[in-house]
């Protein structure tokens, strides 16, 4: 039998075929049906018939894209164009919105410092100092790769921080031989990436997008004022339970298929001890590499000695060019061309797209409102798992947690005031969920760096963080309920 072929002697186009048949059914289904008032209207919110094609429309993506029945990227140009064939907005404003996002530059300078670490020799230098840490064990090497990530991502954006490891990743399990898309441990490192990112984000406000905006909403809505350090009480050690329950996962579901890297420990330290002296473009990338972290570190205190704003793509937009300057680095453009990963770039950029028609459309308040409406009833740590557990949901069908955040903090809070909860009580899950985009690559730019290195298909990526976003939101709410018993929060 054709190693194309399955079981049942279908070929795998046409179970993609089947896969494509199924995904336009049942956006045309969602499209044309009429819907009850009970359901269309929610608490309020309604779901109006614009909105009703743009959520045919996410539905069709989301299948495509969980199939994987063409390439992911494109599924995000063919959704751009449904929406615009079905009347939701026009063609020229829905690309401008995810096409003239500045999240454009930032993937494209990560992309060009992540080559420039790899070509130079860097990468395998860095890699050969957390081996001398952690040993060949490759168990404990993805540990140490979660708890770099999370320790960075308490202080630094979490793009930042995936931006930072995914090429030290890559010249491991490059130097390794791995195989991407079939190697077990290669799919667990490169998740490590994005997850140890994610994680971090809980610890501080300066963690994630998200969390300052939490703690604006509730000093404007409703007078609350939260402290850096009120903040750390519950989002540090959230951090911390997380860490063993990520690394124990990916352990378990992406075994990986050796125990230790081919080098022993004493061929680790020997390599690490005989070093060569660092290279003319080992410095010049180390120079770039540190002054771009030291921006993005010390962007507030920048921004007010400047007196500009210094979004997170400003500082790579401009240290990445000094690269191509004459004499700067032997490494030419065309080497680095070929490790743009420009369909990642297309993927993310047309999820921001469909998330802001969803926002636009009606149809994200009508989620959020259908998904909270209800949760007076419950007891207090059944409150809190419900709202983190809406929130998540929510990330799937809005890439950007902080459009999340700003559809649902204010519905919560105003909920919190309305059923006489604390308001912090509430509003403080609802953000950190917003970091808890463990399912689909689109929901945050922090997965899709992780994505781009090729090593996990997006259905690994969902597979895995189904179960992760379960056991999250469970440490989210017993963590929330128990500090906040010992705190007076309920």
């Amino acid at each position: 039998m054709s190693s194309t072929r399955n079981t049942v002697g279908l070929s795998v186009n046409q179970k993609k075929w089947i896969y494509i048949a199924i995904s336009f059914a049942a956006m045309m289904i969602i499209k044309n049906v009429t819907f009850p008032s009970s359901i269309t209207i929610i608490n309020g919110a309604e779901l109006t018939a614009t909105g009703q094609e743009a959520l045919s429309v996410l539905v069709l993506a989301l299948l495509l894209w969980i199939t994987e029945a063409i390439p992911f990227h494109f599924t995000g140009i063919l959704a751009m164009a449904l929406l615009s064939v079905f009347g939701v907005d026009s063609f020229a404003n829905i690309v401008k919105v995810g096409f003239g996002n500045i999240n454009v530059i930032f993937f494209i300078g990560v992309f060009i410092l992540s080559a420039f670490i790899n070509k130079s020799g860097l990468g395998k230098r860095l890699v050969n100092i957390c081996l001398s840490i952690t040993g060949n064990s490759t168990k404990f090497i993805l540990l140490g790769f979660i708890v770099t990530g999370v320790i960075l991502s308490m202080w630094i954006s979490n793009m930042a921080v995936a931006a930072m490891l995914m090429p030290l990743a890559k010249s491991l399990l490059d130097e390794e031989g791995v195989e991407p898309l079939k190697s077990n441990f290669g799919k667990a490192l490169m998740m490590s990436v994005a997850w140890g990112s994610l994680i971090g984000g809980f610890g501080t406000p300066a963690g994630n997008g998200p969390n300052p905006l939490a703690i604006g909403f509730m000093k404007d809505m409703a007078g609350v004022d939260v402290s850096f350090l009120d903040w750390m009480k519950y989002g540090v050690p959230i951090s911390i339970i997380l860490i063993p329950v990520a690394w124990g996962l990916l352990m378990l579901v992406f075994k990986p298929e050796m125990t230790h890297l081919k080098k022993s420990n004493e061929e680790i330290r020997k390599e690490f001890k005989n070093q060569p002296k660092l290279s003319r473009d080992e410095i010049v990338t180390l120079i770039i590499f540190i002054v771009t972290v030291l921006t993005w570190i010390f962007s507030a205190q920048l921004k007010k000695l400047l007196g500009i704003d210094l979004p997170i793509a400003l500082p790579i937009a401009f240290t990445s060019m000094l690269f191509f300057f004459p004499g700067v680095s032997t490494i030419k453009y065309k080497e680095i061309e070929k490790s743009m990963s420009w369909s990642s770039i297309i993927l993310v950029l047309s999820g921001v797209s469909l998330g802001m028609v969803l926002y636009d459309s009606g149809v994200a308040n009508w989620i959020a409102l259908g998904l909270l409406g209800r949760i007076e009833n419950l007891s207090p740590i059944l409150m809190v798992f419900v709202v983190v557990l809406s929130v998540s949901i929510m990330n799937i069908t809005l890439s950007s947690a902080t459009v999340s955040a700003s559809i649902v903090i204010p519905i919560i809070i105003g909920l919190a005031m309305n059923i006489g909860v604390h308001t912090m009580a509430l509003a403080f899950p609802a953000a950190l969920a917003s970091s808890l985009a463990f399912i689909l690559i689109t929901s945050t730019p922090t997965n899709v760096i992780a994505y781009s290195a090729g090593y996990f298909s997006i259905k690994d990526f969902a597979k895995v963080g189904v179960i992760m976003t379960v056991f999250s939101c469970i440490v989210v709410a017993v963590v929330m309920y128990g500090v906040g018993l010992m705190t007076g929060l309920y």
